[in-house]
């Protein structure tokens, strides 16, 4: 999965911002059953590679 800033637009403009997007991901994994195997912060765009829990 790639997800984009708006017209390719900076997502992260300080460190800060990489460490909400790290701490929402993982809340937002556990809550929904997403397995996140592996993720690539970019300024502008995140690459994940996540499976769903069989469960959902």
């Amino acid at each position: 999965m790639v997800q984009r800033g708006n017209n390719r637009r900076i997502c992260f403009g300080a460190e800060e911002d990489y460490i909400a997007y790290a701490h929402w991901l993982k809340e937002y994994a556990d809550k929904f059953g997403v397995s996140v195997h592996a993720w690539v912060f970019m300024t502008n765009h995140v690459h994940l590679l996540v499976t769903l829990s069989e469960t959902n």
